[in-house]
């Protein structure tokens, strides 16, 4: 009942934490800074444009009368503007610290130069949406959070054209060539997005979010790109190799592709894809802090996947259920993907 009540909790965090995501986007936005008691701007004579950086040096130089001391409410942001070098190693903060605009142009620089390579992994209106995506996630998680979704879309694209050939001529490959829309952008990384947000909250205020550690929030954002790239390795290795497939429901034998279809090369594939990003976010950047982690956001991506062919067997396509669309049960593995990592999380690892 423990573990019901923690699950529970862990989703809706998830559903509320969207209602963070503006505020954990628009705090990355220079502001000037205002006093609490006169709600008058501090005049910054060396630095009168809110994007330039402010070394310690000049923020001592300041004249500020001394009743404003204590009661300075402001967040300060660097920028890819800056007399100062050092402010440029801000774009690599661990967690966010990245500003909205330097965030932005960074992107837009690394998407458009990998562009011709992006181009055969999305749709056009699906690299816009990545963008944003991408601007999102450096925002709030870093260039770390960021690796692990970039990473994430490069695995899928790869086990995506195992076997297209054979896949597409039995009309069960990936549309569109395999190239993403914002479809599928979205119903893969908004669960992500919300767990970034959350997290980025917990980090900049120093306590919890909703009950729930930075910690705990960054295991669910790997957790859920984690369990859509094991969905993805499930469905299309399956396709590409399974040798006996059948409906999780009734275990009667089911055509290759079919919606709740599972085959033992596929649900193999299913733990190695959650593992690959898993371990990843653990040994190459360290977003997950153990390798009882790395267990847990693997065995949650598993457990994620096997629920998403439960759903796809007794929902998807049904009378009544038009809206479960790919996408939306997408949306619904990540977040109880996530969930589950989260509750073990706390259960298991007492984060």
């Amino acid at each position: 009942m423990r573990g019901i009540y923690f699950l529970n909790n862990a989703i809706g965090g998830i559903v509320i934490a969207s209602a963070a995501t503006a505020t954990a986007f628009t705090t990355s936005f220079p502001i000037a800074i205002t006093t609490r008691q006169t709600k008058a701007p501090i005049s910054l004579d060396t630095h009168p444009v809110p994007f330039l950086s402010i070394t310690r040096a000049e923020k001592t130089q300041l004249q500020l009368n001394p009743i404003h001391h204590e009661s300075i409410s402001a967040f300060v942001s660097s920028s890819l503007i800056s007399t100062d070098a050092s402010s440029y190693f801000n774009l690599f903060q661990f967690s966010g610290n990245v500003p909205f605009v330097s965030s932005l142009v960074l992107n837009t620089i690394l998407f458009f130069s990998l562009r011709p390579k992006l181009m055969t992994m999305l749709t056009p209106e699906g690299f816009a949406h990545s963008l944003a995506l991408g601007t999102m996630l450096w925002t709030t998680l870093g260039w770390r959070g960021w690796t692990v979704c970039v990473l994430y879309l490069f695995l899928g694209q790869l086990v995506t054209k195992v076997g297209f050939a054979e896949k597409d001529a039995l009309g069960i490959a990936e549309g569109r060539g395999g190239r993403r829309g914002p479809e599928n952008v979205w119903g893969s990384a908004f669960t992500g997005v919300m767990c970034a947000a959350a997290a980025a909250q917990a980090l900049k205020s120093g306590v919890p979010f909703l009950g729930l550690a930075s910690d705990v929030w960054i295991l669910g954002y790997v957790a859920s790109l984690a369990t859509k790239l094991a969905d993805t390795f499930a469905s299309e290795i399956g396709k590409a190799y399974g040798k006996t497939t059948f409906l999780i429901t009734t275990l009667k034998p089911a055509e290759r592709g079919a919606e709740g279809a599972i085959s033992l090369e596929g649900t193999l594939a299913s733990i190695v894809g959650g593992f690959l990003l898993s371990v990843y976010a653990y040994l190459v950047v360290g977003l997950i802090p153990s390798v009882a982690g790395v267990g847990i956001a693997t065995f949650a991506a598993f457990a994620g996947t096997m629920i998403e062919s439960l759903i796809g067997a007794t929902l998807q396509e049904k009378e009544g259920f038009e809206w479960m669309t790919n996408e939306v049960v997408n949306f619904f593995n990540t977040l109880i993907g996530a969930a589950i990592a989260m509750s073990l999380g706390v259960l298991v690892l007492g984060m």
